[in-house]
């Protein structure tokens, strides 16, 4: 029996008489390492949103840990342990690397308070929002930075920031849209060190556009085609199937 941390059941997503995401159904075990990919238009991205809340589903649900989360704001799904960081870079650039990781620590661990419980419970709870923030900016590699401005990091850097802002949340599960988009083959590399360095314990679902890189990382993948599963397995399985050879490997860019 598998301990599953998510699961989709006949998730389904209308634009009008455009079916983005139909009738998809997902189960991803705890610590699991998913990939999902699939041509331009597949409907990964939108997958992305109706599994954080960005989208509400046309039809079907979405389950975390146990609970149906489909009419959950994106919030309350961090709130309860589902993270996610964004195809563009998403920092707050005004503010220094240690204001952006501490700002999400703070938001994640205030949410649901009344103005009465967070001022009484404002000098503990700081201390370990500060706490927690050097912990997470040490793991991800970014401690002797934290008073650089985000705005002036480079691309890779500023991916790297995003990776910790998403961290400093405490996700169980974390969801990345193209952690690597126009990064060079030294910045993916690097990227993809921290993720494996720094979420290693953490259950993943992960869009790239990298299908080598995919197919090296990756657990079990999904692959999506016109909003449907068109195939799912193993790395090596899917690579085989010859569906999947013909609407994906045979040249269209996810």
């Amino acid at each position: 029996m598998t301990d599953s941390i998510l699961k989709t059941q006949n998730l389904t997503k209308e634009f009008g008489k455009l079916v983005a995401v139909d009738d998809v159904n997902l189960d991803i075990e705890r610590g699991e390492f998913r990939s999902l990919i699939g041509p331009n238009g597949a409907g990964k991205t939108t997958t992305f949103n109706l599994l954080t809340g960005a989208l509400r589903p046309t039809h079907g649900s979405v389950t975390f840990n146990g609970e149906d989360v489909s009419g959950l704001p994106p919030h309350k799904r961090v709130r309860r342990g589902l993270g996610r960081s964004f195809q563009i870079t998403n920092v707050f650039s005004g503010l220094t690397v240690r204001e952006n990781v501490r700002l999400a620590a703070q938001a994640a661990r205030h949410q649901g308070f009344t103005p009465v419980e967070e001022f009484l419970d404002r000098k503990d709870s700081f201390d370990d929002v500060n706490e927690h923030t050097d912990r997470v900016l040490e793991r991800s590699g970014l401690l002797g930075r934290g008073d650089e401005l985000a705005d002036v990091m480079a691309y890779g850097d500023k991916r790297r920031l995003e990776i910790a802002i998403v961290l400093a949340t405490d996700p169980e599960m974390v969801l990345l849209d193209e952690p690597t988009a126009g990064m060079s083959a030294e910045e993916t590399r690097e990227t993809m060190d921290l993720i494996d360095e720094v979420l290693s314990d953490r259950t993943l679902l992960l869009i790239e556009h990298d299908i080598d890189l995919v197919m090296r990382v990756s657990d079990r993948i999904t692959v999506l085609h016109r909003g449907q599963v068109l195939s799912e397995g193993t790395p090596d399985e899917v690579s085989e199937d010859p569906e999947v050879r013909e609407a994906y490997f045979g040249g269209v860019e996810a």
